[in-house]
C-alpha cells in the first residue's frame, strides 16, 4: 500500500492540466510515428502481446512530461507495470503510450496514445490521440467533451456529444474490435437484430462512441485498465456511460489483480445501459 495518499485532483485541476496533457500526448504520437516501422524490432511480452520502440518511445515523453507538469501525481503505464504498488489513493494517471500495437505493426493507422486521470478509482480526465489520423478526444467529466483535428497552425476544436439509441425497430451500430472477439460480445450484439458493425482499432472506438459516429461498443471479455481508463472519462464526459454487463461502474487502480477489467460496455445513450 502507498505510504502517503496523494491529492486527490478535481474538475478544476484537470480543466487546468488539460492543454498541457494534450501537448504531451501529441507530442507522444509525433515520437511514434518518427519511427520506421518497416525496420523497428518487436519484441513479445509476457503475456505475448508486442511491444516496439515506438511503445517505448511513446512512454519515455509522457513519463518525462508529467515529471514536469505534475510530479506529485504518481501514474501506472503498461510499459512501467513493475514499478506499481496498489491500491492507488487520491488521484494518478493511467497510461497506454501505444494502444492498438498490433495495428501499428501491421502498418494501420488506427492506434492511439490514452492518456486518462482517475481520482478515487473512478476516470476524471481522458486524452485519446489518434496520431496517424490527425485526431483526438479529450473530455472532463462534468465538463463536456471535444474532438481536435489536427494539421498546419491550431488544431481545430469541435464539442461532441454521444448520440440517443436508435428508436425501435431501427439497427444498432456497434463499434468492434478488428483484432479481437469472443463468443460474449458476439451473443451481445446478436441481442440486436440487424446491428451494423463498425469494424476500428483501439481506443479509437470510444472515440466514435464520445463523438456520435456508433451507438455502443462492448467488450465483454479481459482487457487491461489503460486500454479502458482514458476512453471511458471521454464518453463519460461526452454524455455516455460506461458500465459492466450488469450495470454497474467500473474502478481502476484498486487491489485487482493483473490491472484486469473483466468487461465493459461503452453506451452512447446512458438510458439504454442496463
Amino acid at each position: 500500500m502507498n505510504e502517503a495518499r496523494p491529492p486527490a485532483l478535481d474538475c478544476d485541476a484537470a480543466a487546468a492540466l488539460i492543454e498541457s496533457l494534450t501537448d504531451t500526448v501529441i507530442r507522444a504520437g509525433a515520437a511514434i510515428l518518427a519511427v520506421n516501422r518497416s525496420a523497428m524490432k518487436v519484441d513479445g511480452k509476457t503475456d505475448g502481446s508486442p511491444v516496439t520502440e515506438a511503445d517505448l518511445a511513446a512512454d519515455l515523453v509522457i513519463a518525462e512530461g508529467l515529471a514536469r507538469v505534475v510530479p506529485d501525481i504518481p501514474s501506472l503505464s503498461e510499459e512501467r507495470t513493475a514499478q506499481a504498488t496498489l491500491p492507488y489513493r487520491g488521484s494518478f494517471f493511467l497510461i497506454d503510450p501505444l494502444d492498438g500495437t498490433k495495428e501499428f505493426v501491421a502498418g494501420r493507422n488506427e492506434f492511439t496514445v490514452n492518456l486518462a486521470l482517475v481520482s478515487h478509482g473512478t476516470p476524471l480526465l481522458g486524452i485519446i490521440s489518434a496520431p496517424a489520423l490527425g485526431l483526438i478526444w479529450r473530455g472532463i467529466v462534468g465538463r463536456g467533451a471535444e474532438r481536435l483535428t489536427l494539421g498546419k497552425g491550431k488544431p481545430l476544436i469541435e464539442p461532441i456529444h454521444t448520440r440517443p439509441c436508435p428508436p425501435r425497430g431501427q439497427p444498432w451500430t456497434v463499434a468492434v474490435s478488428r483484432s479481437h472477439g469472443d463468443a460474449r460480445t458476439e451473443a451481445f450484439i446478436a441481442a440486436r437484430p440487424g446491428a451494423v458493425r463498425c469494424e476500428l482499432g483501439s481506443a479509437v472506438k470510444f472515440g466514435r462512441v464520445a463523438e456520435g459516429g456508433v451507438d455502443i461498443y462492448p467488450r465483454l471479455s479481459p482487457v487491461s485498465e489503460w486500454d479502458v481508463a482514458a476512453g471511458h472519462a471521454v464518453v463519460l464526459a461526452a454524455g455516455g456511460r460506461v458500465t459492466n454487463s450488469s450495470g454497474a461502474a467500473l474502478q481502476f487502480g484498486t487491489e485487482r489483480k493483473d490491472f484486469i477489467v473483466p468487461e465493459f460496455i461503452a453506451w452512447g445513450d446512458p438510458n439504454a445501459a442496463v
